[in-house]
Protein backbone atom coordinates (compact mmCIF):
# COMPACT_ATOMS: atom_id res chain seq x y z
CA UNK A 1 0.00 0.00 0.00
CA UNK A 2 2.79 2.42 0.97
CA UNK A 3 4.67 1.74 -2.28
CA UNK A 4 1.49 2.31 -4.26
CA UNK A 5 0.87 5.69 -2.62
CA UNK A 6 4.49 6.76 -3.13
CA UNK A 7 4.51 5.89 -6.84
CA UNK A 8 1.09 7.37 -7.58
CA UNK A 9 1.33 10.29 -10.03
CA UNK A 10 -0.36 13.58 -9.15
CA UNK A 11 -0.45 15.77 -12.29
CA UNK A 12 -1.42 18.91 -10.37
CA UNK A 13 1.87 18.95 -8.46
CA UNK A 14 3.81 18.73 -11.73
CA UNK A 15 1.93 21.66 -13.22
CA UNK A 16 3.12 23.99 -10.44
CA UNK A 17 6.53 24.15 -12.11
CA UNK A 18 5.09 24.44 -15.62
CA UNK A 19 2.77 27.43 -15.22
CA UNK A 20 4.94 29.65 -17.42
CA UNK A 21 4.73 27.04 -20.19
CA UNK A 22 1.14 28.12 -20.84
CA UNK A 23 1.20 31.62 -19.43
CA UNK A 24 3.95 33.02 -21.66
CA UNK A 25 2.20 32.28 -25.00
CA UNK A 26 -0.98 33.75 -23.49
CA UNK A 27 0.87 36.97 -22.58
CA UNK A 28 2.41 37.11 -26.06
CA UNK A 29 -1.01 36.61 -27.66
CA UNK A 30 -2.39 39.47 -25.59
CA UNK A 31 0.54 41.67 -26.62
CA UNK A 32 0.10 40.70 -30.28
CA UNK A 33 -3.62 41.55 -30.18
CA UNK A 34 -2.89 44.96 -28.63
CA UNK A 35 -0.35 45.68 -31.37
CA UNK A 36 -2.87 44.80 -34.08
CA UNK A 37 -5.58 46.88 -32.40
CA UNK A 38 -3.21 49.86 -32.11
CA UNK A 39 -2.28 49.69 -35.79
CA UNK A 40 -5.94 49.49 -36.86
CA UNK A 41 -6.90 52.46 -34.69
CA UNK A 42 -3.92 54.54 -35.82
CA UNK A 43 -4.31 53.91 -39.55
CA UNK A 44 -8.11 54.15 -39.56
CA UNK A 45 -7.96 57.52 -37.80
CA UNK A 46 -5.45 58.78 -40.35
CA UNK A 47 -7.46 57.48 -43.31
CA UNK A 48 -10.69 58.99 -41.98
CA UNK A 49 -8.98 62.38 -41.61
CA UNK A 50 -7.54 62.18 -45.14
CA UNK A 51 -10.92 61.07 -46.53
CA UNK A 52 -12.66 64.00 -44.86
CA UNK A 53 -10.03 66.35 -46.23
CA UNK A 54 -10.41 64.88 -49.73
CA UNK A 55 -14.20 65.17 -49.62
CA UNK A 56 -13.97 68.79 -48.54
CA UNK A 57 -11.43 69.50 -51.28
CA UNK A 58 -13.65 67.94 -53.96
CA UNK A 59 -16.60 70.09 -52.84
CA UNK A 60 -14.36 73.14 -53.16
CA UNK A 61 -13.49 72.20 -56.73
CA UNK A 62 -9.90 71.18 -55.93
CA UNK A 63 -7.64 69.96 -58.72
CA UNK A 64 -7.99 66.27 -59.71
CA UNK A 65 -4.26 65.73 -59.10
CA UNK A 66 -4.62 66.74 -55.45
CA UNK A 67 -7.60 64.42 -54.97
CA UNK A 68 -5.82 61.51 -56.65
CA UNK A 69 -2.78 62.15 -54.49
CA UNK A 70 -4.91 61.87 -51.34
CA UNK A 71 -6.55 58.67 -52.60
CA UNK A 72 -3.13 57.16 -53.33
CA UNK A 73 -2.02 58.13 -49.83
CA UNK A 74 -5.03 56.34 -48.31
CA UNK A 75 -4.40 53.26 -50.42
CA UNK A 76 -0.73 53.20 -49.36
CA UNK A 77 -1.74 53.40 -45.71
CA UNK A 78 -4.22 50.54 -46.12
CA UNK A 79 -1.60 48.40 -47.85
CA UNK A 80 0.81 49.12 -45.00
CA UNK A 81 -1.89 48.19 -42.48
CA UNK A 82 -2.55 44.96 -44.36
CA UNK A 83 1.13 43.98 -44.15
CA UNK A 84 1.20 44.69 -40.41
CA UNK A 85 -1.99 42.71 -39.82
CA UNK A 86 -0.64 39.79 -41.89
CA UNK A 87 2.45 39.75 -39.66
CA UNK A 88 0.23 39.80 -36.55
CA UNK A 89 -1.88 36.96 -37.99
CA UNK A 90 1.22 34.85 -38.64
CA UNK A 91 2.47 35.50 -35.10
CA UNK A 92 -0.95 34.58 -33.69
CA UNK A 93 -1.01 31.32 -35.66
CA UNK A 94 2.47 30.45 -34.39
CA UNK A 95 1.48 31.13 -30.79
CA UNK A 96 -1.71 29.09 -31.15
CA UNK A 97 0.34 26.18 -32.47
CA UNK A 98 2.67 26.53 -29.48
CA UNK A 99 -0.26 26.51 -27.07
CA UNK A 100 -1.78 23.41 -28.65
CA UNK A 101 1.54 21.55 -28.45
CA UNK A 102 2.04 22.57 -24.82
CA UNK A 103 -1.48 21.69 -23.74
CA UNK A 104 -1.08 18.33 -25.46
CA UNK A 105 2.28 17.80 -23.72
CA UNK A 106 0.87 18.59 -20.27
CA UNK A 107 -2.31 16.62 -20.99
CA UNK A 108 -0.23 13.45 -21.37
CA UNK A 109 0.27 13.47 -17.58
CA UNK A 110 -3.41 12.75 -17.01
CA UNK A 111 -3.13 9.52 -18.95
CA UNK A 112 -0.48 8.15 -16.58
CA UNK A 113 -1.30 6.54 -13.26
CA UNK A 114 2.14 5.82 -11.80
CA UNK A 115 5.63 7.29 -11.66
CA UNK A 116 6.86 3.86 -12.77
CA UNK A 117 5.01 4.17 -16.08
CA UNK A 118 7.30 3.95 -19.13
CA UNK A 119 5.43 6.90 -20.66
CA UNK A 120 6.23 9.02 -17.61
CA UNK A 121 9.94 8.36 -18.03
CA UNK A 122 9.75 9.59 -21.61
CA UNK A 123 7.70 12.62 -20.54
CA UNK A 124 10.22 13.44 -17.81
CA UNK A 125 13.10 13.36 -20.30
CA UNK A 126 11.24 15.83 -22.50
CA UNK A 127 10.66 18.04 -19.48
CA UNK A 128 14.36 17.91 -18.57
CA UNK A 129 15.24 18.94 -22.13
CA UNK A 130 12.85 21.90 -21.77
CA UNK A 131 14.47 22.96 -18.51
CA UNK A 132 17.95 22.73 -20.05
CA UNK A 133 16.92 24.88 -23.02
CA UNK A 134 15.37 27.43 -20.64
CA UNK A 135 18.62 27.52 -18.63
CA UNK A 136 20.78 27.96 -21.75
CA UNK A 137 18.57 30.76 -23.09
CA UNK A 138 18.60 32.69 -19.82
CA UNK A 139 22.39 32.66 -19.68
CA UNK A 140 22.88 33.69 -23.31
CA UNK A 141 23.82 30.33 -24.90
CA UNK A 142 21.23 30.77 -27.64
CA UNK A 143 23.03 28.72 -30.30
CA UNK A 144 23.31 25.72 -27.98
CA UNK A 145 19.68 26.17 -26.92
CA UNK A 146 18.47 26.27 -30.53
CA UNK A 147 20.53 23.21 -31.45
CA UNK A 148 19.22 21.24 -28.46
CA UNK A 149 15.58 22.19 -29.08
CA UNK A 150 15.90 21.24 -32.76
CA UNK A 151 17.60 17.92 -32.01
CA UNK A 152 14.96 16.95 -29.41
CA UNK A 153 12.04 18.22 -31.52
CA UNK A 154 10.69 20.54 -28.82
CA UNK A 155 10.68 23.90 -30.63
CA UNK A 156 7.01 24.45 -29.74
CA UNK A 157 7.66 23.68 -26.08
CA UNK A 158 10.38 26.31 -25.54
CA UNK A 159 10.50 30.08 -26.05
CA UNK A 160 13.63 30.57 -28.12
CA UNK A 161 12.47 33.71 -29.95
CA UNK A 162 11.46 35.51 -26.75
CA UNK A 163 14.75 34.87 -24.98
CA UNK A 164 16.85 35.60 -28.08
CA UNK A 165 15.25 39.05 -28.26
CA UNK A 166 15.86 39.54 -24.53
CA UNK A 167 19.48 38.45 -24.92
CA UNK A 168 20.03 40.89 -27.80
CA UNK A 169 18.77 43.86 -25.76
CA UNK A 170 20.71 42.74 -22.69
CA UNK A 171 23.95 42.54 -24.68
CA UNK A 172 23.33 45.97 -26.22
CA UNK A 173 23.06 47.44 -22.71
CA UNK A 174 26.27 45.73 -21.64
CA UNK A 175 27.89 47.32 -24.70
CA UNK A 176 26.71 50.79 -23.56
CA UNK A 177 23.83 51.18 -26.05
CA UNK A 178 20.29 52.13 -25.05
CA UNK A 179 18.57 52.40 -28.45
CA UNK A 180 17.21 48.84 -28.49
CA UNK A 181 16.10 49.03 -24.86
CA UNK A 182 14.28 52.35 -25.40
CA UNK A 183 12.52 50.89 -28.43
CA UNK A 184 11.40 47.95 -26.25
CA UNK A 185 10.12 50.41 -23.62
CA UNK A 186 8.14 52.25 -26.29
CA UNK A 187 6.49 49.01 -27.42
CA UNK A 188 5.53 48.11 -23.85
CA UNK A 189 4.86 51.59 -22.46
CA UNK A 190 1.39 50.88 -21.05
CA UNK A 191 2.45 47.62 -19.41
CA UNK A 192 5.54 49.22 -17.85
CA UNK A 193 3.40 52.03 -16.48
CA UNK A 194 1.02 49.48 -14.98
CA UNK A 195 3.96 47.71 -13.30
CA UNK A 196 5.27 51.09 -12.05
CA UNK A 197 8.66 50.18 -13.51
CA UNK A 198 11.56 52.62 -13.32
CA UNK A 199 13.47 50.97 -16.15
CA UNK A 200 12.83 53.64 -18.81
CA UNK A 201 13.70 56.41 -16.34
CA UNK A 202 16.99 54.71 -15.52
CA UNK A 203 17.78 54.46 -19.23
CA UNK A 204 17.15 58.18 -19.66
CA UNK A 205 19.25 58.87 -16.57
CA UNK A 206 22.14 56.89 -18.08
CA UNK A 207 21.79 58.83 -21.33
CA UNK A 208 22.14 62.02 -19.32
CA UNK A 209 25.25 60.69 -17.55
CA UNK A 210 26.89 59.83 -20.87
CA UNK A 211 26.22 63.34 -22.20
CA UNK A 212 27.77 64.92 -19.09
CA UNK A 213 30.73 62.50 -19.26
CA UNK A 214 31.92 64.07 -22.53
CA UNK A 215 32.44 67.50 -20.84
CA UNK A 216 31.83 69.00 -24.28
CA UNK A 217 30.07 72.38 -24.15
CA UNK A 218 27.51 71.41 -26.80
CA UNK A 219 26.83 68.06 -25.13
CA UNK A 220 26.45 69.73 -21.73
CA UNK A 221 23.79 72.05 -23.12
CA UNK A 222 22.14 69.02 -24.70
CA UNK A 223 22.23 67.20 -21.34
CA UNK A 224 20.37 70.09 -19.67
CA UNK A 225 17.63 69.92 -22.32
CA UNK A 226 17.55 66.13 -21.92
CA UNK A 227 17.13 66.44 -18.15
CA UNK A 228 14.30 68.95 -18.50
CA UNK A 229 12.44 66.67 -20.90
CA UNK A 230 12.99 63.21 -19.42
CA UNK A 231 14.13 63.58 -15.79
CA UNK A 232 12.57 66.64 -14.14
CA UNK A 233 8.96 65.45 -14.79
CA UNK A 234 9.76 62.53 -12.42
CA UNK A 235 11.23 64.61 -9.58
CA UNK A 236 8.44 63.46 -7.23
CA UNK A 237 8.77 59.78 -8.13
CA UNK A 238 12.59 59.63 -8.10
CA UNK A 239 13.80 62.62 -6.03
CA UNK A 240 17.23 61.19 -5.23
CA UNK A 241 18.14 60.44 -8.85
CA UNK A 242 16.87 63.81 -10.10
CA UNK A 243 18.85 65.60 -7.39
CA UNK A 244 22.00 63.69 -8.37
CA UNK A 245 21.40 64.54 -12.01
CA UNK A 246 21.25 68.24 -11.19
CA UNK A 247 24.43 68.09 -9.14
CA UNK A 248 26.35 65.98 -11.64
CA UNK A 249 27.07 69.02 -13.83
CA UNK A 250 29.40 70.32 -11.12
CA UNK A 251 31.35 67.04 -10.82
CA UNK A 252 33.36 65.94 -13.87
CA UNK A 253 34.58 62.35 -14.37
CA UNK A 254 37.30 61.40 -11.90
CA UNK A 255 35.73 63.36 -9.04
CA UNK A 256 36.53 62.22 -5.51
CA UNK A 257 32.92 62.70 -4.40
CA UNK A 258 31.80 59.09 -3.98
CA UNK A 259 28.09 59.79 -4.59
CA UNK A 260 28.84 61.27 -8.02
CA UNK A 261 31.88 59.21 -8.87
CA UNK A 262 29.73 56.05 -8.78
CA UNK A 263 27.47 57.52 -11.47
CA UNK A 264 30.38 57.50 -13.93
CA UNK A 265 31.18 53.84 -13.21
CA UNK A 266 30.95 51.47 -16.19
CA UNK A 267 29.35 48.87 -13.89
CA UNK A 268 26.09 50.82 -14.21
CA UNK A 269 25.63 49.25 -17.65
CA UNK A 270 25.67 45.78 -16.10
CA UNK A 271 23.17 46.99 -13.50
CA UNK A 272 20.92 48.26 -16.29
CA UNK A 273 21.18 44.93 -18.11
CA UNK A 274 20.14 43.09 -14.94
CA UNK A 275 17.28 45.54 -14.37
CA UNK A 276 16.09 44.90 -17.91
CA UNK A 277 16.03 41.14 -17.32
CA UNK A 278 14.01 41.60 -14.11
CA UNK A 279 11.56 43.94 -15.86
CA UNK A 280 11.25 41.64 -18.87
CA UNK A 281 10.51 38.63 -16.66
CA UNK A 282 7.91 40.55 -14.64
CA UNK A 283 6.23 41.80 -17.79
CA UNK A 284 5.85 38.31 -19.25
CA UNK A 285 5.14 36.59 -15.90
CA UNK A 286 8.36 34.54 -16.14
CA UNK A 287 10.16 33.13 -13.07
CA UNK A 288 13.09 35.26 -11.96
CA UNK A 289 15.41 32.22 -11.90
CA UNK A 290 15.83 29.33 -14.36
CA UNK A 291 13.22 26.59 -13.93
CA UNK A 292 16.09 24.11 -13.71
CA UNK A 293 17.20 25.80 -10.47
CA UNK A 294 13.65 25.63 -9.12
CA UNK A 295 13.41 21.91 -9.85
CA UNK A 296 16.86 21.22 -8.40
CA UNK A 297 16.09 23.25 -5.28
CA UNK A 298 13.01 21.14 -4.60
CA UNK A 299 15.05 17.95 -4.85
CA UNK A 300 17.94 19.35 -2.84
CA UNK A 301 15.61 20.40 -0.04
CA UNK A 302 14.51 16.78 0.32
CA UNK A 303 18.14 15.75 0.92
CA UNK A 304 19.63 18.69 2.82
CA UNK A 305 20.69 18.27 6.44
CA UNK A 306 22.47 20.76 8.76
CA UNK A 307 25.76 18.92 8.33
CA UNK A 308 25.81 19.70 4.59
CA UNK A 309 26.93 23.29 5.29
CA UNK A 310 28.55 22.72 8.65
CA UNK A 311 31.66 24.67 9.57
CA UNK A 312 33.10 21.51 11.07
CA UNK A 313 34.76 18.84 8.96
CA UNK A 314 32.67 15.71 8.89
CA UNK A 315 34.04 12.86 10.99
CA UNK A 316 33.71 10.57 7.98
CA UNK A 317 35.98 12.75 5.85
CA UNK A 318 39.28 10.90 5.53
CA UNK A 319 41.56 13.85 4.80
CA UNK A 320 40.33 17.42 4.76
CA UNK A 321 37.44 19.72 3.96
CA UNK A 322 38.14 19.34 0.25
CA UNK A 323 36.96 15.75 0.48
CA UNK A 324 33.47 17.08 1.18
CA UNK A 325 33.24 18.37 -2.39
CA UNK A 326 33.91 14.88 -3.75
CA UNK A 327 31.32 13.25 -1.51
CA UNK A 328 28.52 11.23 -3.03
CA UNK A 329 26.08 13.64 -1.33
CA UNK A 330 24.59 15.99 -4.01
CA UNK A 331 24.30 18.80 -1.46
CA UNK A 332 28.03 18.66 -0.72
CA UNK A 333 29.07 18.50 -4.38
CA UNK A 334 30.96 21.43 -5.88
CA UNK A 335 28.30 21.99 -8.54
CA UNK A 336 25.25 22.15 -6.24
CA UNK A 337 26.61 23.29 -2.90
CA UNK A 338 25.96 27.01 -3.45
CA UNK A 339 22.51 26.40 -4.92
CA UNK A 340 21.53 24.28 -1.92
CA UNK A 341 22.79 26.80 0.63
CA UNK A 342 19.53 28.79 0.83
CA UNK A 343 16.98 25.98 0.48
CA UNK A 344 15.23 24.71 3.63
CA UNK A 345 16.30 21.54 5.40
CA UNK A 346 14.56 18.24 4.73
CA UNK A 347 11.48 17.62 6.88
CA UNK A 348 11.73 14.40 8.89
CA UNK A 349 8.80 13.20 10.99
CA UNK A 350 10.89 10.63 12.86
CA UNK A 351 14.09 11.41 14.75
CA UNK A 352 17.14 9.17 14.43
CA UNK A 353 19.42 11.09 16.81
CA UNK A 354 20.65 9.72 20.12
CA UNK A 355 18.27 10.08 23.07
CA UNK A 356 20.88 11.37 25.56
CA UNK A 357 22.18 14.40 23.66
CA UNK A 358 24.42 16.92 25.42
CA UNK A 359 25.92 20.25 24.28
CA UNK A 360 29.65 20.92 24.67
CA UNK A 361 30.89 24.50 25.25
CA UNK A 362 32.19 24.66 21.66
CA UNK A 363 28.66 24.15 20.26
CA UNK A 364 28.99 20.49 19.23
CA UNK A 365 26.27 18.02 20.21
CA UNK A 366 26.83 14.30 20.94
CA UNK A 367 25.22 11.47 22.87
CA UNK A 368 26.40 11.43 26.49
CA UNK A 369 27.04 7.69 26.47
CA UNK A 370 29.18 8.02 23.34
CA UNK A 371 31.18 10.86 24.88
CA UNK A 372 31.79 8.89 28.06
CA UNK A 373 32.95 5.86 26.10
CA UNK A 374 35.27 7.97 23.92
CA UNK A 375 36.72 9.81 26.91
CA UNK A 376 37.27 6.53 28.78
CA UNK A 377 39.21 5.08 25.82
CA UNK A 378 41.24 8.31 25.70
CA UNK A 379 42.30 7.73 29.33
CA UNK A 380 40.46 10.74 30.80
CA UNK A 381 38.92 10.93 34.25
CA UNK A 382 35.11 10.56 34.56
CA UNK A 383 34.71 14.33 35.08
CA UNK A 384 36.22 15.14 31.66
CA UNK A 385 34.75 14.93 28.15
CA UNK A 386 36.73 14.98 24.90
CA UNK A 387 35.31 16.31 21.63
CA UNK A 388 35.15 13.60 18.96
CA UNK A 389 36.16 16.02 16.18
CA UNK A 390 38.79 18.47 17.39
CA UNK A 391 39.96 16.61 20.51
CA UNK A 392 39.36 19.49 22.93
CA UNK A 393 38.74 18.50 26.56
CA UNK A 394 35.96 20.06 28.66
CA UNK A 395 34.88 19.66 32.31
CA UNK A 396 31.76 17.54 32.74
CA UNK A 397 30.00 20.29 34.72
CA UNK A 398 30.10 22.60 31.63
CA UNK A 399 28.12 20.13 29.51
CA UNK A 400 24.40 20.93 29.05
CA UNK A 401 21.51 18.57 28.39
CA UNK A 402 19.79 18.98 25.00
CA UNK A 403 16.10 18.28 24.41
CA UNK A 404 14.58 17.66 20.99
CA UNK A 405 11.50 19.82 20.39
Amino acid sequence: MADHITSKLNPDTHLILDQSLIRLPFELLRKNFKAAHFNVEKESTSVKATLKETTQASLNNASPDEIIKNVDLMLARMRGLKRKLNACAEEEARLHQQLQSRVRHLGELYGMQSLDDVKYEEWSRTRLDRLLVDYLLRYGYKDSAQALSKEKGIRDLVDVETFVQMSRIRESLRNARVTEALSWCSENKKELRRLESNFEFMLRFQQYIELVRTQNQTKLLESIAHAKKYLLPFKDSYPKEVQQACGLLAFPPGTRAAAYGELYSQSRWTTLANLFMQTHNRLLALPSVPLLHVALSAGLSALKTPSCHSLHISSISPTSASSITTSVCPICSTELNDLARNVPYAHHTKSHVESDLVLLPNGCVYGRHRLEEYSRKAGLSPDKFKDLRDGKVFPANEVKKVYIS
